[in-house]
This record gives structure tokens, sequence and C-alpha cells, in this order.
């Protein structure tokens, strides 16, 4: 589940911390989550069965049914009760015996006009090009979104002094904001990746600065050129904008209807962000085509491909063509192509006051292929206040039943109550609520070299006090909105 933060603005020129909200923990009754209440429920039915059908006997004869119950109920698998890994569980055993986890492409069939090949649910996936702007656009007709791209690029966030960060993390709260008062916005995705560089910087800087007169210098030079450029890697951030289709039906219906429509009304919501880009100091190269996000989506599924595809021109500029030829998805790990990938959940953000810029462990890490995306769920504020009142009257009658029946009051279900009500003064104040996922996908050329890898990554994490999990079971979905710049969700 995604924690939520506010998105507001801070004043004064000293780097002023930030606290995130805790994943919350409330069960429906006395911490009890609903498939919790399902299995005791049943436990109890059965021993209440056997008492009133008269004891003894009945007893042991439904001892497997209750004892399971109070089992799977009570017992902890890796942080959450056994009941709640019997969906994922479930899932996986019925796409296993379907035989849903191996994808191969069909190389021989044609893929209908306009549609990508990628694997499972993102077959449905239909391309567009804006005729205005030349972007290109992803739309989803089952979720009802359609989807942008822009590369962003920016300086190095901890080289700046504390008084120019704290602008900056001011400026970008505004960026927040903005999403946030649209309504028509389904959601924001910040991608940044690691990407072997191919030295075509260097070769370009040579070509321009360089003098090639054939003397000692100059070929040691370009030779420490041509072998350091290929080794070495770079860092990419794109911004992703999906629109609510349906949030924005009346507004799609005046421009005109349809994809066409959509495309109109999602502009209006380009410029807004292009504009609270440039005021936030961030400069974006401009809205992606169809041919750059193949490219982006062609170097996920296929690492090794990503430093000729950036070489050569137009190569892999082709959308139809972008996914993975082959997909075999194992319980804690996914393969495609070149690579083997393994995405790991942020599942708990710091509990304590940090400072902008606590992520530097993990996205500076350095000899590893990897993408971290960061999932913002804009809230309407009608939407976010009634699910602040909900949380507000689910917690104080937890709290009085707690009370009546004597048990005492935890420490951390105190600190969600007051994470509420600081929502709920930041509500009032005019800010808005973003619900925050982050997703990192980490890959590798061998199995043991991406166990090598997640570990760094999850030490990593710890020092920029963050709590990690590997999303087992949903390792194909959670690789889609973890590595792709298409806002898909887990």
């Amino acid at each position: 589940m995604p924690s939520t933060e506010t998105a507001h603005e801070h004043s004064g020129g000293e780097l002023v911390p930030v606290k995130f909200s805790r994943l919350t923990r409330r069960g429906i009754l006395l911490g009890l989550s609903l498939s919790q209440l399902i299995t005791l429920g049943v436990g109890g039915a059965s021993l209440v069965a056997a008492f009133y059908g008269g004891g003894g006997v009945l007893f042991l004869i439904t001892a497997p049914i209750w004892v399971l119950a109070a089992a799977i109920t009570w017992i902890p698998v890796a942080g959450r009760p056994l009941v709640e890994w019997l969906p994922v569980a479930c899932w996986w055993l019925w796409r296993s015996t379907g035989r849903q986890l191996a994808y191969r492409r069909r190389i021989v069939t044609p893929r209908p006009a306009g549609t990508l090949a990628l694997p499972g649910d993102m077959a449905r996936l239909r391309e567009y090009t804006d005729p205005e702007t030349g972007a290109g656009m992803v739309h989803d007709p089952t979720a009802g979104t359609l989807t942008v791209v822009t590369e962003i690029t920016h300086p190095a966030f901890v080289l700046l002094d504390p008084g120019e960060q704290e602008r900056r993390v001011t400026a970008w709260g505004r960026v927040l904001a903005t999403v946030c008062r649209s309504g028509r916005i389904a959601t924001l995705q910040v991608l940044e990746r690691t990407l072997p560089d191919s030295g075509q910087g260097l070769a370009e800087w040579w070509a321009a600065h360089g003098t090639a007169d054939g003397s000692w210098a100059a070929t040691t030079y370009q030779e420490l050129i041509d072998r350091a450029g290929p080794a070495g890697e770079r860092h990419a951030t794109t911004l992703s904008l999906s629109l609510d289709m349906r949030a924005a039906a009346r507004q799609i219906r005046t421009a005109g209807g349809g994809i066409k429509g959509a495309a109109a009304v999602l502009r209006q919501e380009m410029g807004t962000l292009s504009a609270a880009l440039r005021s936030a100091d961030l400069t974006s190269k401009g809205w992606l085509g169809t041919g750059q996000i193949a490219v982006i989506l062609r170097s996920a599924y296929d690492p090794a491909i990503a430093a000729t595809l950036e070489r050569h021109g137009d190569l892999g500029h082709d959308l139809a063509t972008a996914g993975p030829v082959a997909v075999t998805e194992s319980w804690g790990h996914l393969r495609s192509d070149s690579a083997y990938h393994c995405v790991v959940w942020i599942s708990e953000w710091p509990r304590s006051m940090v400072h902008p810029g606590f992520l530097s462990p993990v996205l500076l890490s350095s000899g590893i292929h990897r993408a971290f995306s960061l999932i913002c769920t804009p809230l309407r504020t009608d939407q976010a206040a009634r699910d602040i009142r909900r949380k507000k009257t689910e917690y104080i009658s937890d709290a009085a039943q707690r009370a009546r029946i004597g048990q005492i009051e935890d420490a951390s279900q105190t600190a969600e109550y007051h994470d509420v009500l600081q929502q709920e003064a930041d509500l009032t104040a005019g800010h808005g609520v973003l619900r925050y996922t982050g997703l990192i996908s980490v890959s590798a050329h061998s199995l043991e070299e991406l166990e090598a890898a997640v570990a760094a990554i999850e030490q990593a994490a710890i020092q920029a006090s963050c709590e990690t999990r590997v999303l087992v079971g949903q390792q194909a979905q959670a690789f889609t909105a973890a590595a792709l710049p298409l806002c898909r969700k887990v």
C-alpha cells in the first residue's frame, strides 16, 4: 500500500526536513483485516458448531478447520499474515496452470495496427501521435488513461548549497500541487534510470574540441575515449503524465470526443506542467515521440542493446516492435531477452524527519543497472477529505473498542492517527494529497549478479532509512510499473 504525503511548499533559506506518513497497518476491527476476520469467523463458527453439537469427538473432527484458521490468521510470513499471501499464491497458481508465466513474440504473425508488442495485459495498449505537438501518446482503453512522456534534465541536487536545494524543493512542491489541483490527472510518474554509456557524448566532444593531428597525445586521448566511453554509465530521468479520461469526460466531449478530444485535453495539462517545470528550473527536452518511447521500452527489456540503439540514429524507433522477444516470470525474478530483473518495493518510507536528497544512496549507487520509479497518484480534494474522515472514524472507534476490552494503545497506532490529523490540517490549508509508491527494478546478466545487485540496493535503501521488500509472485506486473514510463500500477 502506498504512503501518503501532502504536496505543499516550504519557506525559508535553510533546508527543511520532511516526513512521510507511515504505512497504515490498521484493520477493520482491533487491527484485523477483512481476510483475517473472515478466516477467524470460519474457525469460530466451526468451534461453535462443535460445541452445540455435543463437543467431545466433534472438537477433534473440526480441529483441522479452526486450527488452520487460527494459524493462517495470526502466523506472519515476511511481515504479513499468512492469509494475506493466499491471493498472491492463488493468482500465481492460476497463472502457472494456465501457462501465462511465459511470453514469446509471434514473429510471423503481424501485430494489429496501432498496438504495442508487449506481454500480459499491456497488449491492450494503443499508440497515438499527437498531430500538433508530435508527442507519442499511449492509450489504455481498459483503464481509461492517455499517457505522455517527457525527458527531464537537471543539475546534480547533492552538489547544490542548502539554500538552493530548499528553493528547488519548494518549486517541485508547486509542481506537485499543480498536478493535485487539476482533478484530471490519474498518475504522475518520475522514472530515473541508469544506462550504459555508449560513449557518443565523449566522441562528440572530442570531434568538436579535440585536435586529431596524429600526435602521440591525440592518439592516446582518442584511445582512452574509445575505451572509457562504453564502460561508463549515465543517468536519464523521464516524467510521465497520465490523463484520467473518465474524470475528464466532459472536457473530452467538448473538444470533439474520442482519442482526438482526449489528446486536446491532455495538451492543456502538458502546457500547464511544462510551465510548472520551467519555474522549478527543470529543463524538458520536449515531449517524446513514439520512436523515443520505443527505445526506452526496448532498452528496459533488452539492456544489452541500449548502447547500440543510442549510437545508431533511428534504429529501433518502432513502437509496434519495441517489446521483448521472450519473457519468463519466476516467483522472485523475471527474465527477458538479455537480462534478469528483480523488482523491489519501498514498503516503508523514513519514519523520522529526513532532508530532501535522502535517497541519494540508492540513486547514486554505481555499477548497478537499475530503474527507480516514483508513482504519484493525486487525490481529488473531496475524495481525500472523505478518506481522511473515514480513517478518523475508524481510529476513534478502534481506540474505544480497545479501551472497552482493556487493550493498551500501541504507539504506532497513535503515530498513524497523528499522521491523519496532519493530512487533514494540510488539506484544510489548501494543499494537495498524493499517494506515493516507490519501486526499484534491478537488472543483471546472470542470477548471481542479480542477487548481488539486489543485496546492494537493499543495503543502500537501509542507508536511506527505507524498508524494502522483493515483490514475489508479481514480478512481471511490477516490472512494467518500475522500469517502463507508462504510468502503470501494481
